[in-house]
């Protein structure tokens, strides 16, 4: 049996991800800030999916922006072979819809903790597990704002720059962690229906996850270091 660990696992994509991979018999370790306090997030949901799948989904408290966190998460879990990290946790700040001449600097800095920093983190605390695996695979969220060769339309650079450099810190990993088989790659999820995307988006986290998990089935070793979109086509950098 394989098994996957999940940020961000308590709403939308990462929601979407337990949901699926539970789904087809996967161990998931569940991660989230508040599993078990829905009334502080938005966990309700993914404590009713546990229910429904007790002997598989396991969840965890987890703050990606805090490091400590994820250590002492790496000590619970030092037993495990995880075939599968999928790097979900992230945020838009709401300050860079106000645009240029309104940066907030404490927010940017938030933004590259828990989207570009937090990733990287879980690599290193998680490597062991990852390496002792069958799939040895690490996926990350990441989205074509923060691809330089598509950007036309500016703005938005707190979460730009930190998704650009998600794809930076990936494209290392791939290299760093080929010699002991773990592939790393990057996968813009589209437009989804989610909290951050909105309403307005144009496919659902159902459409998106689905499309990423075939991906990410035919994955090798030569794929890492890889910027993908959901549905298979690679996206430049």
């Amino acid at each position: 049996m394989k098994t996957t660990l999940i940020t961000g696992a308590n709403r939308g994509i990462g929601l979407e991800f337990c949901r699926q991979y539970a789904a087809d018999g996967w161990r998931v370790l569940a991660c989230s800030r508040h599993p078990e306090k829905p009334h502080l997030g938005t966990s309700d949901a993914l404590n009713k999916l546990a229910a429904q799948y007790p002997e598989l989904i396991k969840m965890h408290a987890l703050d990606v922006a805090d490091h400590a966190q994820i250590e002492r998460l790496a000590q619970v879990l030092a037993n495990e072979s995880i075939d599968l990290l999928i790097n979900n946790a992230g945020i838009y700040p709401d300050s860079d819809k106000r645009g240029f001449g309104h940066t907030d600097y404490a927010e940017w800095t938030r933004a590259f903790r828990i989207n570009t920093m937090a990733l990287l983190k879980m690599a290193e605390t998680f490597a062991t597990q990852i390496a002792r695996s069958k799939q040895k695979t690490i996926v990350t969220i990441t989205s074509k704002m923060g691809s330089i060769a598509d950007n036309s339309g500016g703005g938005n650079y707190l979460y730009r720059s930190s998704k650009a450099a998600v794809n930076m810190v990936v494209k290392s990993l791939a290299i760093d962690l080929k010699p002991i088989g773990i592939t790393a790659i990057v996968f813009h999820p589209g437009w989804v229906k989610t909290d951050m995307g909105g309403p307005n988006a144009l496919i659902s986290a159902e459409q998106s996850v689905s499309g990423i998990r075939q991906v990410i089935s035919s994955l090798t070793l030569a794929d890492s270091g890889k910027f993908f979109g959901y549905d298979g086509q690679v996206i430049p950098w």
